[in-house]
């Protein structure tokens, strides 16, 4: 305790659904939190946070939390509440599960979650519950899947050079993420490089946005053909004697039939497809061709389209071609995801899965609520929900046809929540949560390659309870409290992982604060050989057959239009292209202050972000006949929203972007921008394709 500012500091990790997973140091001040800064002692957070995490205080203790349950009192959505006991609250929903298990069979009911909180004992003890009742499965999509997939499809396996060696480079390309709003300390380490070593940054997107402002060079690409560049640089490479045979011949599984392949794919094929002029092209491949220090840091966003695999296997393929892979410094990274080795089956009771319960697609939860018979794959229709961690009304595509299946009169519906969100404004119970520094977990950064505790620090305000309190209960309730894995508190649960792990308990481990597990050099390089079975990454990935973190269960199958997918990394044009109707392709990219639907509530990011906007290049404004400021009507046949003009010139032509995941309530009709936001499936293993969208634009007719 310092007893001169009466301030104790307290360690933890951010649990946002962010790469940085950064390591915090807490100012505590008589039980409450005040300033949160990033630990100077991590050598990856390296005492850099973003500033909505280091205003936390204004969510850990905003006067709308939720500190009682409630149950509905009038129609859904309505707004009218009654308050509730715990014990009456969880006896309402241990009834109206088993009252729905009689009438449809146990996978009639759908524990629904995500990533609101990334630890492992409060995000995934719901998988537990879910697999000793035997309730329908949950195929997660809404995130990692096309940029995992892609990756592992080269590589083989989710992991790469360490991310701290972004310093020791001589380029860094941050390709596909606005790595200053979603990652911040990707800039920490690449800007070390550009000081120290003089090294350049190359930034690649969509938009003019906050990292590209800090590059040396940025390319501007249209949403979808990523791949299509990274052809051409390719091509390039190849042409002009920069693709490293040797490396080629002993690493790679066809890289002469790449060369045939590729000996189309010219700058000005590329440049009619992504926008850029060839020269742009011509000078991003020769700057990556003479410099073999080139750490290529490859994001989720550009993924976020029908083609979404695709681009990343294609990005993924330049570093290859290079053979930047063999240098400190060098190489490519999407996620360490791979490397941690905690093991979860008694959190997630493994032990009692079983594999023929159907699994239903978290992003086509629309789809699935309103009775789509592909969607609920052939088993009963959904009739009951516990839902945590996540805000499908506002986050999930196919905006309308989630409210409609949530407004379903025989749906019963339960949100363990913070906050009166959209989805827990249509409940039937609603459940107040904990915050991450009101409960005990540990964490692991996929950006980067630590394991990180997060001990409770305060206690929760009103009668909020932590996820595993609800899972536990119910369990007692539903008869299922004797499987193994409950009946332990979570820092029982972190004894065990830890243990295993060899990380010793939760009490020495909080000693440490947090274990680094980075591989060696040789095996994050892949020195060794690549993750697929003969050592070789895959110019020719087998699509359908490839082993990945993501691949569908049996019950669900490959996804998307797979008989189309490339044979080398190639741009396949199965994107949402705008027409004659729909003449602009739309992105919904993550605003600086937001995250997903975390933080629109909190005063500071609210203000930073005003209101929601579509960003318009001025040329499209000016032919549309609008104005900066105006209101403007965007849609496609799954619905309209109405956002405000934002002039901007930093995107192509033809090109919108609508920052954020507003609240519905934050725009006009109550509607937000996922009702444009289609749930197809990307190709092969699924997932959302969020920045792939055709749209009209037009003024508001008052």
């Amino acid at each position: 305790m310092n007893t001169h500012s009466n301030i104790h500091i307290g360690h933890s990790a951010c649990p946002h659904d962010c790469p940085s997973t950064c390591a915090l140091d807490i100012e505590i001040v008589d039980g409450r939190l005040g300033r949160v800064h990033g630990s100077k002692d991590n050598s990856y957070t390296a005492g850099v946070i973003c500033a909505k995490v280091a205003r936390y205080a204004e969510r850990v203790h905003h006067p709308d939390r939720l500190l009682k349950p409630m149950v509905r009192a009038g129609a859904k959505g309505e707004g009218a509440w009654k308050e509730a006991s715990w014990e009456a609250a969880l006896d309402l929903i241990a009834e109206r599960f088993l009252k729905a298990e009689e009438l449809h069979g146990s996978e009639t009911v759908w524990p629904y979650q995500y990533a609101g909180t990334m630890g492992l004992v409060q995000r995934d003890s719901i998988h537990r519950l879910r697999h000793a009742k035997r309730y329908s499965d949950f195929f997660g999509t809404i995130c990692t899947n096309p940029a995992w997939t892609g990756f592992a499809m080269g590589a083989g396996d989710l992991r790469g050079p360490d991310p701290r060696e972004m310093a020791k480079s001589d380029c860094v390309v941050i390709w596909g993420t606005n790595a200053v709003a979603t990652q911040v300390n990707v800039m920490t380490h690449a800007i070390k490089a550009r000081k120290e070593r003089g090294a350049k940054i190359v930034v690649i997107d969509i938009y003019d946005n906050a990292t590209m402002k800090q590059a040396d060079l940025g390319l501007v690409v249209k949403p979808g053909t990523d791949a299509a560049l990274a052809c051409a640089v390719m091509h390039i490479l190849f042409r002009d004697g920069h693709a490293d045979w040797e490396y080629l011949y002993k690493y790679t599984d066809d890289p002469k039939g790449l060369e045939r392949h590729l000996k189309t794919r010219t700058p000005e094929w590329a440049a009619e497809i992504t926008g850029l002029p060839a020269v742009e092209i011509e000078a991003f491949a020769k700057l990556v061709g003479e410099t073999k220090r080139t750490f290529f840091r490859l994001g989720y966003g550009f993924t976020r389209n029908r083609n979404g695999a695709v681009n990343m296997h294609a990005a993924l393929s330049i570093a290859t071609v290079t053979g930047a892979w063999q240098y400190e410094g060098g190489g490519a990274f999407h996620s360490n995801s791979s490397i941690f080795g905690l093991d979860k089956s008694l959190v997630e009771g493994h032990s009692y899965k079983d594999p023929h319960i159907r699994a239903l697609d978290q992003s086509q939860i629309g789809r699935v609520l309103t009775g789509d018979p592909q969607a609920l794959y052939g088993g009963p229709p959904v009739t009951a929900m516990l839902i945590q961690n996540t805000n499908p009304a506002n986050v999930a595509p196919e905006q309308r046809l989630v409210r409609r299946g949530l407004e379903r009169d025989d749906l019963f519906v339960a949100v363990h929540e913070q906050f009166m969100t959209d989805t827990a404004k249509l409940a039937d119970v609603v459940l107040p949560a904990t915050m991450f520094v009101e409960h005990d977990d540990i964490y692991r950064g996929g950006g980067h390659q630590h394991i990180l505790l997060g001990p409770k620090l305060i206690d929760p305000p009103g009668e909020a309870r932590e996820n595993l309190f609800v899972i536990e209960e119910l369990a007692k309730r539903l008869g299922v409290d004797h499987f193994d894995g409950f009946g332990l508190t979570a820092r029982q649960h972190l004894d065990w992982m830890l243990g295993k792990r060899g990380l010793g308990s939760f009490d020495s481990f909080r000693k440490e604060r947090w274990a680094d597990v980075q591989p060696d050099f040789e095996t994050a390089h892949f020195v060794k050989g690549f993750g697929h079975a003969d050592g070789k990454f895959r110019f020719r990935p087998d699509w359908t057959g490839t082993a990945a973190p993501n691949r569908p269960p049996e019950s669900i199958g490959i996804q998307g239009p797979h008989e189309r997918l490339p044979e080398f990394p190639d741009h396949v044009n199965f994107i949402e292209a705008a027409d004659a109707e729909h003449p602009f392709r739309l992105a919904t990219s993550p605003a600086r202050t937001f995250l997903n639907s975390s933080f629109a509530e909190t005063p500071g990011s609210i203000k930073r972000e005003g209101r929601p906007e579509l960003m318009l290049h001025p040329e499209d404004a000016a032919m549309l006949g609008l104005a900066a400021g105006d209101r403007v009507e965007i849609g496609n046949p799954r619905g309209e929203v109405v956002l405000h003009v934002k002039m901007f010139e930093g995107l192509r032509r033809g090109v919108v972007v609508a920052e954020g995941i507003w609240p519905n309530s934050a725009h006009e009709r109550d509607e937000g921008i996922n009702v444009l936001t289609g749930a197809d499936a990307i190709a092969p293993y699924g997932g959302a394709a969020f920045h792939d969208t055709k749209v009209w634009v037009k003024a508001v007719q008052e």
